[in-house]
């Protein structure tokens, strides 16, 4: 299972983490890699689906611990969650369905490989004006600290 931290406003994969279940550790990992790497800032809003990792004492704790507000959509409106999904949607055209690994090491490395290197930093988004997700980023902090 695959848990990811995306900031809209860039697009950017900014915390991820495999696991062999989907439980509330795997949420609250990927985003304490979010938070590790200083992509989230204090009040953050955090949006997801109403799965049950999401929606658990533990992971409501871990938000208010890390002053992130958690969000979760109706039941049964899928379009709130479409930049999580269009992620998926091209992780799994552009690489799952097109290699095959000898084992879970291997798969991990493939899967940072795809987000770390490729995605954030090589793929055009056209939301982003066909821009990488970590160019948006760059001119975001530029404006940033210009303002």
């Amino acid at each position: 299972y695959l848990a990811t931290v995306i900031d809209l406003a860039t697009r950017m994969v900014t915390g991820w983490q495999l696991a062999t279940h989907m439980r509330t550790s795997l949420a609250t990992d990927a985003l304490a890699m979010a938070i590790t790497h200083g992509h989230l800032q204090p009040g953050a809003i955090f949006h997801s689906d109403r799965g049950t990792q999401y929606t658990s004492a533990e992971f409501a704790r871990f938000c208010t611990a890390h002053d992130i507000r958690p969000s979760v959509g109706k039941t049964g409106v899928c379009w709130d969650n479409a930049a999580a999904e269009s992620f998926f949607g091209a992780l799994k055209n552009e690489m799952y369905y097109r290699q095959q690994w000898p084992d879970r090491a291997r798969a991990r490395f493939a899967v940072a490989d795809y987000i770390e290197v490729f995605y954030n930093r090589r793929r055009l988004h056209s939301t982003l004006g066909y821009r990488t997700p970590f160019e948006a980023l760059t001119e975001f902090q530029a404006a940033a600290t210009a303002a």
